[in-house]
């Protein structure tokens, strides 16, 4: 275990940890089965104690996620189309991908802002706003903002953990990313609540 954490400080305090955070976070647009959140917040975790600089770290998030956003919506336009209607009916990709549709036709842009916190949320937004041609003015306008709100949330989520346990980097961590799986719960089960008031209000009807 203390090998372990010490490979992680090590890792986390190299001057190319921003580089990495850019890679995995933009990575994280388009393949969700990489952990983007979870890198930010244990550089955030580190960061109360100095190295790397939290402003940096937030930065690097931001600036990744805005990239992998925009390679995602490439994908969408590209065909992200016929690709999404091939999945399962049944599948949760699936369910995600025609939520996202819904969303960018009632809400357009100002989904971006919410949808990264929704579990799948970020890809299937961004892959159908591709393929629906939204305006890549307004969509980098929208995300742009949306980014910078995740970067800071993942990068202070992870500061104030290491606050809370300076001594103890690991407690720290789960603290942080216990915090970003409870809102984003939280999120879901208000989606999914949402979701079945509305279908109850149209079996009134």
């Amino acid at each position: 275990m203390g090998d372990a954490l010490d490979l992680l400080h090590q890792t986390v305090t190299s001057p190319w940890v921003y580089l990495l955070i850019i890679a995995v976070t933009a990575v994280d647009a388009f393949f969700p089965a990489v952990p983007g959140e979870t890198v930010a917040i244990t550089a955030g975790v580190f960061a109360a104690n100095g190295e790397p600089h939290l402003v940096g770290v937030i930065l690097a998030a931001s600036f990744g996620a805005l990239v992998g956003d925009h390679i995602s919506y490439a994908i969408g336009r590209g065909g992200g189309a016929h690709r999404l209607a091939r999945l399962p009916a049944d599948s949760r990709r699936r369910a995600s991908s025609e939520w996202a549709r819904r969303a960018v036709d009632r809400r357009g842009g100002a989904i971006l802002t919410t949808a990264r916190y929704v579990p799948g949320g970020r890809t299937a937004v961004t892959l159908t706003m591709g393929a629906v041609r939204y305006p890549i003015r307004s969509f980098l306008m929208y995300d742009a903002l949306a980014c910078a709100v995740w970067g800071t949330y993942c990068g202070l989520l992870g500061w104030f953990g290491g606050l809370a346990f300076a001594h103890h980097p690991i407690q720290g961590l789960l603290v942080g990313v216990g915090l970003s799986v409870l809102v984003a719960g939280l999120l879901e089960a208000a989606r999914w609540a949402h979701r079945r008031a509305r279908a109850r209000a149209a079996i009134r009807r």
